[in-house]
C-alpha cells in the first residue's frame, strides 16, 4: 500500500496548533546548518495571526535569531501595504515590528501596484534570491492556510485547468472571494519547496480537508498534496 503523501499533526485548539508548529519551525531554522538565507513564504488568514504571534513570544523570550531568515509570501491581496486585508500588515503587526525584522529581509509582493506589474517584481524577486530548479523556487519552507471550499494561497476551485497548469512562479488571478484580485504562487512552486506545512483550522472546514485527502481528491489543497512526496498538515479540525 503507498504511504500517503502528507502526515497529520492533530490539536484540540487553534492556539495549540499554532504554538507547536511555531515552535516546530524556530527548532527547525536552529538546527539547519550553514550561512545561507533560510526562505519561507507566509499564509495569511485567522490562524496565521496566532501563529506569527507564537513566533514572536519564543523569539521574545528565548532571545532566538532570525536574521538568516527571509520572508516571502503565498498569496497577497492586491490592495495596499496598510489595508486590513493585506497580508503583509498582518505579518508586520504580528512579527516584523515587533521583532524590529531587518527590512532587506522582508520581500512584500506590492498589492498596491497594477497587479501584472506587481506580480513581476515579486518574481524576480524570488529568482533573484531564492535558489531555482526547473525553473522554480526552492524555498525552504511554504506555510499555507486552507479555506471552507479547500482552497490554498489563492488557489481556487473554479480555476480552469490551463491556469492550474500555468508554471509562472507568481501569477495574479481573480477570485469568488473578496477581494477577488490578488497575486498567488503557482502549484509548481509549492510543489518545489523542501517544506510545505498546512495549517487546517477553523470550523466548517471538517468536509474540505476529508476530501484534500482522500486519494484521488480534487480540491485546490488535494492537488497541492499530490503533488509532492509529503506535506505536514497541522490541524484542529
Amino acid at each position: 500500500m503507498a504511504r500517503a503523501p502528507y502526515k497529520i499533526l492533530s490539536f484540540d485548539s487553534p492556539d495549540e496548533l499554532a504554538l507547536a508548529a511555531a515552535a516546530n519551525w524556530l527548532t527547525s531554522i536552529l538546527v539547519t546548518p550553514g550561512d545561507d538565507p533560510i526562505s519561507i513564504a507566509l499564509p495569511g488568514g485567522r490562524i496565521t495571526t496566532s501563529f506569527l504571534a507564537a513566533i514572536t513570544s519564543h523569539v521574545t523570550a528565548k532571545g532566538l535569531p532570525l536574521d538568516r531568515v527571509h520572508f516571502y509570501w503565498g498569496d497577497e491581496r492586491c490592495v495596499p501595504p496598510d489595508s486590513k486585508d493585506s497580508n503583509y500588515r498582518l505579518a508586520f503587526n504580528q512579527l516584523f515590528d515587533p521583532l524590529q525584522i531587518n527590512p532587506a529581509n522582508v520581500h512584500r509582493i506590492k498589492g498596491e501596484m497594477d497587479p501584472g506589474d506587481a506580480t513581476t517584481e515579486a518574481s524576480k524577486d524570488v529568482r533573484d534570491t531564492v535558489p531555482m530548479k526547473n525553473g522554480q523556487p526552492v524555498f525552504d519552507w511554504i506555510i499555507l492556510g486552507m479555506g471552507e471550499d479547500g482552497h490554498t494561497a489563492s488557489l481556487f476551485p473554479e480555476e480552469s485547468e490551463a491556469d492550474r497548469n500555468r508554471t509562472a512562479v507568481y501569477r495574479p488571478v481573480t477570485t469568488t472571494k473578496p477581494p477577488p484580485q490578488r497575486i498567488t504562487l503557482g502549484y509548481p512552486a509549492i510543489a518545489a519547496a523542501k517544506n510545505v506545512w498546512v495549517l487546517a483550522s477553523g470550523s466548517g472546514k471538517e468536509t474540505a480537508l476529508r476530501e484534500s485527502i482522500v486519494e484521488g481528491g480534487t480540491t485546490p489543497l488535494a492537488r497541492v498534496l499530490q503533488s509532492r512526496d509529503e506535506t505536514l498538515i497541522y490541524t484542529d479540525i
